[in-house]
């Protein structure tokens, strides 16, 4: 008995995520990783030779990139693709030792995977198979629940294009006996190793399936839990930590069965995988170049006159956001210290980006930023350099940079509130572009990472309506309801159109 119905796209979904590429459309860099780590260096394992030689024996063939992991750990790895709160997200981590007289504190390999194509859950004699990929789920009612992944793994032909680590082979046991039949090629085969495929557990009555006269369900203790008895995902994407080798191995595995053509399916898996690069890492400066390089086309191309692109920056730290707070004002006095549910703000921001007294609407955006000079002289000589342009703007003078900084002012309607001033004001278009909503668009699409409280709005509005709001910029968030110490920031760039 067998019923197929049409899945709601699930949260942990990995198309969900905003799609970019690193080549030659990028994602906005960083100088660290997320989740606090940095790459030295990496290596794009990604012949398309190779590959299309492959595809002529094979019809599953993994993509991976190689990127040293010194500053990445599994544990870290594993929070950038899973969020703390999504307890029910399919995923895993799995440690593994090398073998020896000695057992070793340091496992050798770590496997670390989320957000699987494919769902198989058994409960008794039910299977429910979840495609994540087609959004569909399809029910039905057999003898033995683990012939539904031995039917569907059947036609797979799995070959490798260039080495992988050995996973898991001799320590735990786990082989893939398909892969073996094709050693002979030639072409490189993933050999009794665990780097993608399904992943999962097997419960203890799982042999009521093969002793159906002995150990029937309807003889077992009772079920006070309403566990699955069996709960398997297929894991397209893994990240294989090395441990010896300070290495990572971002794999994805691309069924050439899902793809039109062969050509189809490299360019859509060079994509995806480095999609899934990018949410445990956010590239380097060039990268973060092409970036800009991108809205600089958009710019020519007449579909914006302005892009604001974003930086995040993450950074551990075990010291107490209160007495960062503190060192800050020292040298900053206009900051602002913030607590809220799940995280703590520690800002500098002397922006206004809306204020409203009695009906009176000011609005002081701020830009053409440059450092303070060693001593007054010097910053005349900088003040006229930013008034080059924009002759009838004032420079405003702040402890460690000075700013243009113009004042609009209007008359707030008697029917409107401060509230829909602020819904009219945010964002300030100094921290999006213009025009506004097509430049926001353009930074969905181009930064990896949603801002949160940066370049966003915070103070407070009065009891009598009033209100005063500024712009979210030099803002430190600190999270508080991860296990990590650890602080976020932003810094941004404009980039123009240039008249003449």
């Amino acid at each position: 008995m067998q019923s197929t119905s049409r899945l709601v796209p699930s949260n942990h979904r990995l198309s969900q995520v905003p799609v970019t590429r690193i080549s030659p459309y990028s994602i906005c860099s960083r100088t660290s990783l997320k989740c606090s780590s940095s790459v030295s260096s990496s290596l794009l394992v990604n012949d398309e030779t190779k590959f299309f030689e492959a595809a002529k024996n094979g019809n599953l063939v993994p993509l991976h990139r190689c990127i040293f992991s010194d500053q990445l750990n599994p544990v870290l790895a594993y929070r950038c693709l899973v969020k703390e709160d999504d307890r029910e997200a399919p995923s895993f981590l799995f440690e593994s030792v090398e073998p020896g007289p000695r057992v070793s504190s340091v496992g050798r390999y770590s496997v670390v995977g989320a957000q699987p194509t494919m769902e198989v859950v058994a409960k008794e004699n039910k299977v429910m198979v979840m495609d994540h990929e087609e959004g569909c789920l399809t029910e039905e009612v057999v003898e033995d629940p683990m012939s539904i992944p031995k039917r569907i793994s059947e036609s797979w032909k799995p070959l490798l294009i260039d080495d992988l680590p050995d996973a898991f082979c001799e320590d735990i046991g786990i082989i893939n006996d398909q892969l073996l039949n094709f050693e002979n090629l030639g072409i490189g085969v993933l050999q009794n190793c665990m780097v993608g495929g399904w992943i999962g557990y097997f419960s203890y009555d799982t042999v009521r399936y093969v002793e159906k006269k002995k150990l029937p369900f309807s003889k077992a203790p009772h079920d006070d839990r309403n566990l699955p008895d069996i709960h398997l995902g297929l894991y397209n994407d893994v990240v294989v930590f090395n441990h010896v080798e300070n290495k990572a191995y971002v794999i994805h595995w691309v069924r050439l069965d899902r793809h039109s053509s062969v050509e189809k399916a490299y360019n859509e898996g060079v994509k995806h995988l480095e999609k899934l690069v990018a949410r445990l890492q956010d590239d380097d400066l060039e990268e973060y170049k092409k970036v800009v390089l991108k809205a600089k086309g958009h710019i020519l191309a007449g579909d914006i006159l302005q892009i604001v692109l974003s930086q995040f920056f993450e950074r551990q730290t075990f010291a107490d956001p209160f007495e960062i707070y503190r060192a800050l004002r020292v040298v900053n006095p206009s900051l602002i210290w913030l607590t809220c549910k799940g995280g703590i703000l520690v800002a500098s921001s002397p922006e206004t980006l809306t204020r409203i007294k009695k009906n009176k609407i000011v609005n002081r955006p701020l830009a053409g930023t440059a450092r303070r000079a060693k001593t007054p002289a010097e910053d005349d000589i900088a003040e006229k350099k930013l008034l080059k342009v924009e002759n009838l703007m004032a420079v405003e003078q702040y402890s460690h940079v000075m700013h243009i900084s113009s004042t609009v002012t209007g008359e707030l309607q008697d029917h409107l509130t401060s509230w829909d001033a602020l819904r009219a004001a945010l964002p300030a278009g100094t921290v999006s572009g213009a025009p506004k909503v097509k430049a926001m668009e353009l930074i969905d699409e181009l930064e990896v990472s949603r801002r949160g409280p940066y370049s966003g709005g915070f103070w407070g509005i009065s009891f009598d309506g009033d209100m005063d709001i500024a712009l979210a910029l030099r803002t430190i968030v600190f999270t508080t309801e991860t296990r990590y110490d650890t602080m976020y920031s932003y810094k941004d760039a404009g980039a123009i159109a240039k008249n003449g």
